[in-house]
This record gives structure tokens, C-alpha cells and sequence, in this order.
């Protein structure tokens, strides 16, 4: 029990936020990033990070993002958070996709890579603050266990807006991934036409015995897991099996495109695999050589893209 505490608290905590009437509260940085204070940095974390490699790409596409005019949207989730998003509209628009972050990031994280294209291919655009992530309210990540009704909230969101009958897509990476396979378990409205998943984990279990395995060679935590389930009830509120995507995938009726970078050692390329493996509905598996954890965009943009574009040309008219 001793173990699992601080087990539970280091990968589930988000960073307690101050609540108010009007907005959420959280201290940041001269960059207008949120401050909060690290234990350590795994070198792993490092390694597979956009910024090893591709700093300058990544960097100028969160400074475009930021640099945009867009309307902050606010709602509450089951549980009572106030929830927090970006919405960059276009004239004319084609489609509307939903960016689903991954695990601490921000709406302007990774996923700014691909916005401007999207935007100039005629997208408008929600950026999600995942909970207890970016302006959102909450206290606990809970890997896709309780984002994926927050997606199904945002997803409403645009649904009641969608005067236009635009086919809507939810595009996620890593956990942000996992959470929009999730929500594709549940009943959606039939205005959402596809799914984009790029290096997103088969279950949380099944990643914490990855990362185990991987970079500490403990191949025998079982223990531990059960000790941070434990936790995860009593204080995070949800199971580790709520993020198995097993059902989700098997229920799931509309197209996925998956993505995965080979070289990835942050969530190993055999997730999306499986992911890919059990999912019933169409799809297509990219797999993306030399790429590490959401490279793949980096590392081949032009297929990358290619591959986008005829997802949506198939889709958008279906």
C-alpha cells in the first residue's frame, strides 16, 4: 500500500485547481504555460517528445495556434467540471474535427502540429482542454476512464451547433487517442463520420506494465497495479478496466485511421496494433518508420497528410 499511494498520486495527479465563478485559476510561467513542479523527467519522456528533433516545427505551430482568433467555450462534465476549449471556426468550412490532447498536455500541445492544415483544408476546429489539463477544472487523469464522456459532452456540443449538417471527426493522440476510441463505444450522433487515432495505448493497465517493463525491466507488477486500482477507485473515482478499449472498438461503427510511429518507445507501436486488430469497423492502420511517440506528422508529413486527406474525401459526402 505504501508503494501504490505514491505510485497513483505521481501519474494520476493533474494538479489541484482553484475554482471560481468565472473561470479557472492555475499559476503559470512567464510563457503563460502552467507551472507546476516535477518530481523528475524520465529520459523516455524526453527522448520521444516532438521536441527532440523537431523543436522548431513544434514550437512555431503552438505560436500559430495562439497567435489565432478563437472563441474560449466553456461547459461542465458529468461530474461538475468546468471544461474548457478553443473554437477557430472557418468561412465555408468542409468539416469540423475535435483535438483530443494527450496525457498533461494542452489544447495547443502536439495536435497544433496538424491545425493549420486542417484550417487550409477547410476544417473548423475544437481544441479540448482535457480535465485538470490546460484551463479545464479537476484533479485526477484518469487515462481516458471518465475524458471519454467529456469527449461525448463536446461532441454534443458541436452536434446542437452543426446548423449545417458538417460530418464532424475526433482526432486524438496518445491518451487523447485512447479517449476518442472510448467514446466511440457509446452512441454518437450521425453528423460524426471518422475517427483519427495516432499513438494511442490499448489500456491503462497494459501501458503502466509497458513502461515497467520497458524502461525499469520489471516484467512482474501486478501487485502494484492492484494497489493503484485501489487508489484509482477511492480517490480518482474510476477503474483502470474503464480504459481498456477492448468493448469500445469491438461496439464502434465508424471508420478509424490509426496511426503509430514504429520507433516509438512511450506507448509501444503493438498498442495500436491490437487497437487496430480488434476494431470491426472500416479501417486503416498507418505505421510510420524511424517515428517515436506523435513523430509520425514530423517524420512524414506528406504521407501523413495523404493519408488524411483521403480518409476525409472518402467520408465527407457519406
Amino acid at each position: 500500500m505504501a508503494m501504490g499511494w505514491p505510485f497513483f498520486y505521481f501519474i494520476t495527479y493533474g494538479g489541484k485547481k482553484e475554482k471560481t465563478e468565472d473561470k479557472t485559476e492555475e499559476k503559470k510561467d512567464n510563457k503563460g504555460n502552467p507551472n507546476r513542479k516535477k518530481w523528475f523527467q524520465l529520459n523516455h519522456t524526453v527522448i520521444n517528445h516532438p521536441k527532440n528533433g523537431y523543436e522548431e516545427e513544434y514550437e512555431a505551430s503552438k505560436a500559430w495556434c495562439r497567435a489565432q482568433e478563437m472563441q474560449d467555450i466553456y461547459i461542465r462534465s458529468r461530474d461538475g467540471l468546468r471544461l474548457h476549449a478553443s473554437w477557430f471556426p472557418v468561412e465555408n468550412a468542409k468539416r469540423i474535427i475535435l483535438l483530443s490532447h494527450g496525457y498533461r498536455g494542452t489544447r495547443f500541445g502536439s495536435v497544433a502540429h496538424m491545425a493549420e492544415f486542417f484550417r487550409l483544408e477547410g476544417s473548423s476546429l475544437l481544441f479540448i482542454d482535457q480535465r485538470c489539463c490546460g484551463e479545464s477544472e479537476g484533479s485526477y487523469i484518469t487515462f481516458g476512464a471518465k475524458e471519454q464522456y467529456d469527449v461525448l459532452e463536446w461532441i454534443d456540443y458541436l452536434h446542437q451547433r452543426n446548423t449545417d449538417a458538417l460530418p464532424i471527426y475526433l482526432y486524438g493522440q496518445s491518451m487523447g487517442a485512447t479517449t476518442i476510441l472510448l467514446a466511440a463505444g457509446h452512441t454518437l450522433p450521425e453528423d460524426v463520420k471518422g475517427l483519427i487515432a495516432d499513438c494511442g495505448f490499448h489500456s491503462m493497465k497494459q501501458q503502466l506494465r509497458d513502461i515497467a517493463s520497458g524502461w525499469f525491466h520489471l516484467h512482474w507488477i501486478e501487485s502494484l497495479l492492484l494497489r493503484t486500482d485501489l487508489f484509482c477507485r477511492i480517490f480518482g473515482r474510476f477503474q483502470m478496466k474503464q480504459t481498456d478499449t477492448t468493448e469500445a472498438l469491438r461496439t464502434n461503427t465508424r471508420p478509424v485511421l490509426f496511426f503509430h510511429g514504429e520507433a516509438d518507445t512511450y506507448v509501444w507501436p503493438e498498442n495500436t496494433v491490437r487497437n487496430f486488430e480488434l476494431c470491426h469497423a472500416p479501417k486503416e492502420l498507418v505505421l510510420i518508420p524511424n517515428a517515436r511517440h506523435l513523430c509520425g506528422s514530423f517524420v512524414d508529413p506528406v504521407l501523413y497528410k495523404e493519408k488524411l486527406m483521403n480518409f476525409f474525401d472518402r467520408l465527407d459526402r457519406s
